[in-house]
């Protein structure tokens, strides 16, 4: 480095023949006396060594030579000054470089060292080189640092000691020494030193590593070309790249001082592979606890396949933290999604197993797979070629047989699919910007503990969060948004789905969903989802509306409560049982809270509830259901109640229904008020000992009038002439051919008022 060039400065002085004027008998200061006009010095036109040279008869104790120019200091700059001398005659004296220090008004800088190393001249006719260095910084090696008021020198000699000496000076040199003080000033090393050759094609591997070794903490550079690396490195130092790395796919390069996403952006000059090998890296050492992005948007070309980018990883347990940055996919080939038409053979004995299945090599683990009897969101999870067969998420409702199946293979911003397991990850800070192009995350085969928080996971293709088995164990989703790729079409058409679950115990807290078919399908139980917003709209007027959770399993300890549930329904299925029908060795529907939810629907049909049972098997019934304290309105047109059994496939089992809560909601725009108990008032206006109640429409999933909690006289009971009658009824149940009437049986004809607190279910 030359700032004398690159700054455009002359520092060197003129030379002493040019003319004595420019050089000052004192301090170099505007108007002091000149050696132009001295009578002890003159130019002596031509010494043996020096040529043309200044010759001063010392007469003072210290005398000073100083040019006279203004040679700026620059903070960070070091300047030597030096000059040969020689004695000719007369007294030997010392010779000392000195300068005079000057702030920005001309003034002088007092408190500084402005004098060099003293050289005592010993004979005559000998060249003795005298020199210092000046600069702003105090380091080693600098004999005048001045700091940085000074903003100018005068620089020059002093000849010191005994008078009557005659001195000759070849000349004063002023010159840029700075780059003597590089290594210093900057605190790295550069690997090219060190042996790197950066053609590309020769291993620089024992290069970095020498250079790690000597940056001694400082920072390693790695200049202009191309540095090729083969076999796992892992750099130490803090690390700057002008130039490029290129490695095999299989070589980790670990960057422990410097372990960011710009670093490796900037270490293989492309954003996508730079990811690539972070990730490898995050998964390969145990240094890394995190991939910080650092606020980076990064433009993702192709899917970030984990056993690609990890060939030897199939299983990870260490919490990792990819977090703090943007990205967005970019559209291209390698987002195709993949599609295959097969056949195989199922059995219900092997429920997640599909047997004979042809062109099985074909199919990709973490397909999605469809047809008659296959439940929503079932995958491929493991195969073998060999034998012949594909591992299941789930299994499938059809039955037993031989049935042709769709399979589709979606691509994933991550994707672990081909891990046996992996254990908390997490995603936190991010911004994943699908944009219509692809999917963003695909869950390992098995796992526990992944969380997603504080994330934007926009315009997903096709899923948000895929789960193909049981990697989505105790996930964590917390305080994100998912935005649809479908938000202008009618609820009806869509078919992206934000989160499937397969394995138990999801939390699901204050997140906001927007407009998918479906916010989450959950297999397995255990969950707890709760402050959510999910709306699931649209604008075509009095439209269809669909399930935003789907809950698959009939036991499902699943608890929803504080939610803001909007033009979407909760539907709880069986549909991932091998044998839907209900066999008595199993538990039906049950465990199910919804607490303190708001239900909310605008411009839908009438036939829409908020809650739907669609069993997919006969002889299932409702044994544990509570639907305590939430608030159900329709908004513009009215609805006929909040609550049905879809009955397409088959129909529940009233006569077993039991536990059930349905109490303490608040209804707006329903026809029909829920509850159980449910109060019913009647009025018998002529005389008779058999009171048939009218069909009761209010019991939930318009169950059968089972039982009476109590029957209360809401005024005299009379007779025909009457006269008051103080006997009670006896009850009867399941009237007429609903069996949702109930039948109040006196001792004598009367008639009157009463209030029933009618029951839908048993207590066991």
């Amino acid at each position: 480095m030359n700032i004398a060039i690159t700054n455009g400065l002359l520092l060197m002085p003129p030379a002493f023949r040019a003319g004595l004027n420019a050089w000052s008998r004192s301090d170099g200061r505007s108007g002091s006396a000149t050696w132009a006009n001295a009578d002890n010095a003159s130019i002596h036109p031509s010494d043996q060594v020096f040529g043309p040279c200044l010759e001063i008869l010392k007469q003072q104790t210290t005398t000073s030579v100083r040019f006279m120019g203004e040679t700026p200091m620059i903070p960070g700059v070091y300047l030597r000054v030096s000059a040969r001398v020689k004695a000719v005659a007369g007294a030997l004296c010392g010779v000392r470089i000195a300068g005079w220090a000057g702030d920005g008004g001309r003034n002088h800088v007092t408190g500084l060292t402005e004098t060099g190393p003293t050289v005592q001249l010993r004979h005559f006719g000998d060249v003795v080189e005298v020199s210092a260095i000046v600069g702003v910084g105090a380091r080693g090696g600098v004999d005048m640092a001045w700091g940085t008021k000074p903003v100018f020198g005068h620089f020059g000699l002093d000849l010191i000691g005994p008078n009557g000496g005659a001195i000759r000076i070849e000349s004063i040199r002023i010159e840029d020494v700075t780059a003597a003080f590089v290594p210093s000033l900057i605190d790295w090393v550069d690997v090219r030193d060190f042996g790197a050759v950066g053609d590309g094609v020769t291993n620089d591997r024992a290069a970095f590593i020498a250079a790690d070794n000597a940056a001694n903490g400082g920072w390693i550079l790695v200049p202009e070309g191309n540095f090729f690396i083969s076999g796992d490195i892992g750099i130490r130092s803090p690390i700057r790249f002008k130039g490029r790395l290129t490695t095999p796919d299989a070589t980790r390069v670990s960057f422990l001082e410097s372990f960011d996403f710009p670093t490796y952006a900037d270490a293989f000059a492309d954003e996508t592979l730079g990811l690539k090998k972070a990730l490898q890296a995050l998964f390969g050492y145990t240094d890394h606890v995190s991939l910080d992005l650092r606020g980076r948007r990064i433009e993702l070309t192709e899917p970030m396949v984990i056993t690609h980018v990890a060939p030897d990883l199939s299983g990870f347990s260490n919490r990792r933290v990819i977090c703090n940055g943007s990205i967005v996919l970019v559209d291209g080939p390698a987002w195709k999604t993949g599609t295959w038409t097969s056949s195989g053979s199922y059995d219900p004995a092997r429920p997640t197993r599909l047997t004979n299945v042809t062109n099985v090599a074909a199919i990709e683990v973490g397909s999605r797979i469809s047809g008659n009897g296959v439940g929503r969101e079932v995958y491929v999870n493991g195969k073998n070629v060999g034998e012949g067969w594909l591992n299941l998420s789930q299994p499938l409702y059809g039955g037993a047989g031989r049935r042709s199946f769709s399979f589709e293979r979606y691509r994933y911003m991550f994707d672990f699919s081909g891990l046996d397991r992996l254990d908390r990850l997490n995603f936190v800070d991010l911004d994943l910007v699908c944009q219509g192009v692809g999917s963003a995350i695909m869950l390992p085969a098995d796992g526990e503990m992944i969380a997603v928080r504080d994330c934007y996971l926009t315009r997903p293709r096709d899923r948000a969060i895929t789960s193909i088995g049981r990697g989505c164990q105790d996930m964590l989703i917390d305080r994100c948004q998912f935005l649809s790729n479908e938000m202008s079409l009618p609820a009806q058409q869509r078919k992206t789905i934000a989160i499937n679950v397969n394995a138990n115990d999801v939390k699901m807290r204050n997140n906001r969903f927007v407009r998918f078919a479906h916010f989450m399908v959950a297999a397995g139980g255990g969950h707890i989802i709760s402050g959510n917003h999910w709306f699931q709209g649209d604008g075509s007027g009095d439209g269809l509306r669909f399930a935003g959770l789907v809950l698959t399993q009939t036991n499902v300890q699943t608890t929803v409560s504080g939610n803001y549930i909007d033009n979407a329904s909760i539907e709880w299925t069986n549909e991932h049982s091998a044998r839907p029908d209900f066999d008595g060795n199993e538990y039906s529907f049950g465990g199910l809270t919804l607490t303190g939810n708001t239900c909310l629907c605008s411009r839908t049909v009438p036939w829409f509830t908020w809650l739907t049972v669609k069993p997919y098997g006969a002889g299932h019934y409702i044994h544990g259901l509570s639907v305590v304290g939430n608030v159900f309105k329709s908004l513009v047109n009215r609805i006929d109640r909040i609550e049905r059994v879809d009955t397409s496939i088959a129909d529940l089992d009233y006569l077993n229904m039991r536990n059930i809560q349905f109490e303490g909601n608040t209804f707006n725009g329903i026809t029909h008020y829920v509850s159980n108990p449910l109060m019913i008032q009647h009025s018998q206006n002529s005389a008779s000992n058999a009171w048939t109640l009218p069909v009761i429409q209010g019991l939930p999933f318009q169950g059968w009038a089972k039982s009476v909690e109590s029957v209360v006289l809401e005024g005299p009971i009379t007779d025909a002439s009457g006269k008051t009658v103080d006997a009670m009824p006896w009850v009867q149940g399941f009237v007429g051919t609903s069996k949702r009437q109930l039948r109040l049986n006196w001792s004598t004809r009367v008639k009157g008022k009463v209030c029933v607190y009618a029951r839908m279910d048993r207590a066991t």
